[in-house]
């Protein structure tokens, strides 16, 4: 992996540009300049190429020749795509997790919960949010899954917020609340039948 002399990788890269990206302030179809990273987070060009690939990878990016790496766009065909995904993977995770998440995990999860229901902006909730969701799934023991689940959600996350920035509200998420009761109880049916019903809403 190339890092730079100030210890920034092309990871650090990847995921401060996903971060941009998810939140649109890269918007679809930005030309994403190697010259301007790399100057901005002081590397040469080789962890910013390397950062393209793996926004690539995601499919937060699309490289085309003579046209360089751009920003993807955003369409409703790739949207119906990832709510189908979710909705298919998801619920496989959620169901061999939730009777192997530690009491420590749960802990963090109520906290997850609590900064979802105190966050003030959009950006704070999305953020809260993802972590919430992704931590429920976490101890499934399917790392390929949880990599996937945490790549549709990124895409979720970035339709969702263009659709909803000006019309989200802070408020308390009571299918949170309930998912939660459900884990603790270690009801897989009732954690599963919360979750279906939250990602309908979601998606």
């Amino acid at each position: 992996m190339a890092v730079s002399k100030l210890g920034v990788s092309a990871d650090g890269i990847a995921n401060a540009l996903t971060v941009r990206i998810v939140r649109g302030e890269l918007a679809p179809d930005a030309k994403l300049r190697q010259e301007h990273v790399a100057d901005e987070f002081k590397v040469s060009h080789v962890p910013v190429r390397e950062a393209f690939l793996r926004l690539v990878a995601k499919g937060l990016a699309v490289s085309k020749p003579n046209v360089g790496v751009r920003v993807a766009p955003l369409d409703q065909a790739a949207q119906r795509e990832v709510k189908l995904m979710r909705a298919a993977l998801e619920p496989v995770a959620l169901m061999h997790s939730v009777p192997n998440l530690t009491q420590d995990e749960i802990g963090r999860l109520e906290d997850l919960r609590l900064a979802c229901d105190a966050a003030a902006d959009i950006h704070d909730w999305e953020a809260a949010n993802r972590a919430f969701h992704l931590g429920t799934m976490a101890a499934c023991g399917m790392p390929r899954l949880l990599e996937e689940v945490g790549n549709l959600q990124l895409h979720g996350s970035r339709h969702m917020l263009v659709q909803y920035r000006e019309r989200w509200k802070p408020r308390p998420d009571p299918d949170h609340h309930a998912l939660m009761a459900a884990i603790r109880a270690r009801d897989v049916q009732g954690a599963l039948a919360t979750a279906e019903r939250h990602l309908g809403r979601a998606v």
